[in-house]
């Protein structure tokens, strides 16, 4: 068994570490490689408010009121918390009713701008980091700046530079909710019957590949290892592999020579220790439900998969991902927004405040392994160390000693689709790696002429 080495107080470092590297900034194509690291702490204590948004109290109506709320990071999994912290909100508002809609990741964003354009955006709605500039710069989001201070939400109870992490421009228009990160899990069964060690924080490429040829038996169905051929895969194998996406100047150059060893690295698993692109098909959760099987030995996913998977009883651990020159993590953030268009944005404000900073939330999601909370309370992570599995749970806070955050632009659907769809080039019609992001460094740079 791995003791536990690292202290809360380290772990709770790592956070503040990622929660710098997140500090908002006007340039949205800033190379999301190149992190920054420093102190978030202004040395001044931690905040105990809650963030609830109870100080608004004298601009929310005392009428019945209705709000939206759409949201990804629920389904299926968590909407039984979710409920859990509706209800606390309504306890403390039974004015207010919330009213949730969910939606696939891969579906979101889609229904999220088609009800935007539309005129029927929800009252409010989560979204990641990655595509808040592009809804925020298009006017869509309500400025929570009224909102903000001594008599109204609670800043004081996030990191400051999550908070950051949600401003364009000088303006607050969202509030963090979570942080997640990517590590690899591991099936330890697969890992005994074999007589192999298990992985550890020090290896390399090249370490998992021969653990994966290793434990891949395709007759029988079990692949050694799985890591999706996408967008968000590449930009940090390209980290790994010491390269960048953008150059100082915002000219994209990952069809450099470590942008071709990230994406042989991901288009030569699939068909070899990984099932084929056709074999995977569009299946819907196929490598979640590979890997609760028992066929899968190893998995990139996030830290969002531990519930599952303690629910399928497989018995697994993980540990930060292996890098190739370098350790890069992959870290996501998500917050809570307000439609511009909400006809009760003082109620509107309340419920993202609640939603995001509450210690009902924060227990919620604790709890049950719903990301982590971006709230500046320590104390509060030490209860998340303390559930097992995954035995090496400190493993989720290690991984932000070396993070890469996704490269961010106005038109980032479009960039994510143009890398994502050059991989799949490689993969399923074997073109030339060189040649496929040459063009797909181009495009980018097309975006933001």
């Amino acid at each position: 068994m791995k003791h536990r080495s690292r202290s809360l107080f380290a772990a709770t470092a790592a956070l503040a570490l990622f929660l710098t590297a997140c500090g908002g900034d006007d340039d949205a194509s800033d190379d999301a490689s190149d992190n920054s690291f420093g102190d978030s702490s202004d040395g001044s204590a931690p905040s105990t408010g809650t963030a609830s948004g109870s100080n608004v109290a004298d601009t929310v109506s005392d009428e019945a009121v209705t709000l939206d709320y759409f949201t990804f990071s629920a389904a299926p999994d968590h909407l039984e918390d979710l409920d859990a912290i509706v209800a606390a909100f309504e306890a403390e508002h039974p004015n207010i009713s919330i009213e949730v809609q969910t939606a696939a990741y891969a579906d979101y964003f889609t229904s999220l701008q088609t009800q935007v354009a539309g005129g029927t955006a929800p009252d409010t709605f989560e979204l990641n980091y990655e595509n808040f500039v592009t809804y925020a710069r298009s006017g869509a989001l309500l400025d929570l700046g009224r909102y903000l201070g001594a008599d109204g939400i609670d800043t004081a109870r996030y990191y400051p530079l999550a908070i950051e992490g949600f401003t364009d421009g000088g303006v607050q228009y969202g509030l963090p909710a979570t942080f997640s990160d990517v590590v690899l899990i591991y099936n330890k069964t697969l890992f005994d019957a074999a007589g192999m060690d298990y992985p550890t924080s020090d290896w390399t490429w090249d370490d998992e590949t021969a653990a994966a040829e290793a434990l891949t038996d395709a007759d029988a169905g079990v692949y050694g290892s799985f890591q999706p051929v996408s967008f968000f895969e590449f930009y940090k194998a390209l980290a790994q592999a010491g390269g960048t996406f953008f150059d100082s100047d915002g000219k994209a150059v990952f069809n450099s020579a470590e942008g071709i060893a990230a994406a042989e690295w991901l288009t030569t698993k699939p068909g070899t220790v990984m099932p084929s692109m056709a074999e995977i098909g569009g299946t819907p959760d196929f490598d979640t439900n590979l890997f609760q099987s028992g066929k899968l030995a190893m998995w990139h996913n996030g830290i969002w998969q531990f519930s599952g998977l303690n629910e399928s009883g497989v018995d697994y651990d993980v540990v930060v991902e292996p890098g190739d020159v370098a350790k890069a993590n992959a870290v996501f953030m998500n917050g809570a927004v307000a439609s511009s268009d909400t006809d009760h944005p003082a109620e509107a404000a309340a419920w993202i405040a609640f939603l995001t900073g509450s210690p009902t939330t924060v227990e919620t999601r604790l709890a049950s392994s719903w990301e982590l909370p971006a709230v500046n309370d320590s104390a509060a992570f030490d209860s998340y160390l303390a559930i097992t599995p995954p035995e090496n749970r400190e493993a989720v806070f290690e991984a932000l000693d070396n993070i890469a955050l996704p490269p961010v632009i106005e038109r980032q659907t479009e960039m994510q689709d143009i890398v994502g769809q050059a991989l799949e080039r490689i993969v399923l019609d074997g073109a030339d790696p060189q040649e496929v992001l040459d063009q797909a460094a181009a495009d980018v740079d097309a975006l933001s002429g």
